[in-house]
């Protein structure tokens, strides 16, 4: 008898924590992984994946679409998201192909709330402009006057997009003692019930009222651009903005023109809209605290979400039902 062709799977990046280890029937696939700490050039990546059964993707291989599955082929069963968001993936045409399509959404969770709110203490702070002042040499010593910020005690915090991020941010800001308003699509009894005691508001009233601002939604066409100049105007002068959702819910060039013009205090920024550009006007904000999208940049939260994208392409190539999945066709 002859033996059965072994399914090819890709992995777009030498992921962390050994991902090989997680690989159900190791034997009756042939794998490929990038070697390098490099993105793949979009020619690369599509000569890569043909005849692919599943692919290990991530945000920077995207767009992944009908020019990718086109490439792939007909055996294209999976693609496996490293992210919890999956915007850079076609689903409605994955699901029109019958390619199921997993994320990794519990491991993100934590990690990126202590990175929301390591913004919301450094922007509230002013911390670009203090570590600069040390970094240029150009700090002498304390005084009464220098470095002003302001205190969150007792302060607003409204949460936009109240899911399993949002609620962890809202859960750490009870150390700070403040009030909790966000704005999701549905009701969150367990974010209204002690010890929260969140309100549900609309966009524009917890926009109006909070002193800071959580974004935590996906990017789709509804949230794209969600916050724009209309917006950071209805915003308090004193107020701060936080994005660690994705950088396509503000509208980058508003937000600088808004922090030039001192329409807010500042914001803090883990996320771009055309990562790894950065709109030039921000660059010379000194109110604006800018990280390189390290939300869940941690060794234990990366080899889980290493974990969980094994466990969405075994599961994919052998035509079972992804654990974590987004379109399970």
């Amino acid at each position: 008898m002859r033996p059965m062709p072994k399914r090819k799977i890709v992995i777009t990046y030498p992921l962390p924590g050994g991902p090989l280890q997680y690989l159900k029937q190791p034997e009756s696939t042939e794998i490929w992984m990038q070697s390098d700490r490099t993105v793949l050039p979009r020619p690369q990546l599509q000569r890569q994946v043909a005849g692919a059964a599943g692919l290990v993707v991530t945000p920077a291989d995207g767009p992944i679409n009908e020019e990718i599955f086109d490439s792939a082929g007909p055996e294209l069963r999976v693609i496996s998201c490293y992210s919890v968001g999956f915007d850079y993936v076609d689903i409605l045409s994955a699901a029109e192909r019958g390619i199921a399509v997993g994320i990794t959404p519990d491991a993100t969770t934590e990690p990126t709330a202590d990175v929301a709110w390591l913004l919301i203490l450094g922007v509230n702070r002013n911390l670009t402009r203090a570590t600069q002042l040390v970094h240029n040499k150009q700090w002498r010593g304390i005084t009464p006057g220098d470095q002003y910020g302001h205190r969150l005690f007792g302060k607003k915090l409204f949460i936009v997009g109240a899911g399993r991020i949002g609620t962890a941010v809202a859960r750490r800001a009870l150390g700070w003692n403040m009030d909790i308003l966000y704005t999701a699509r549905s009701a969150k009894p367990a974010l209204e019930a002690a010890p929260y005691h969140g309100k549900r508001v609309s966009l524009d009233q917890g926009l109006c009222e909070a002193d800071v601002v959580s974004l935590h939604v996906p990017l789709n066409e509804a949230t794209h651009h969600l916050i724009g100049h209309q917006q950071l105007r209805q915003m308090k002068k004193n107020s701060i903005i936080v994005n660690t959702s994705r950088g396509g819910v503000i509208d980058e060039r508003a937000l600088a023109k808004a922090l030039v013009e001192g329409d807010i205090r500042g914001a803090g920024l883990d996320v771009y809209e055309n990562e790894p550009e950065i709109t030039s006007a921000l660059y010379s904000a000194d109110n604006c605290l800018m990280l390189p999208h390290i939300g869940t940049a941690t060794i234990e939260d990366r080899e889980w979400m290493t974990k969980m994208a094994m466990a969405n392409l075994s599961a994919g190539i052998m035509s079972q039902s992804l654990p974590y999945p987004v379109v399970d066709c």
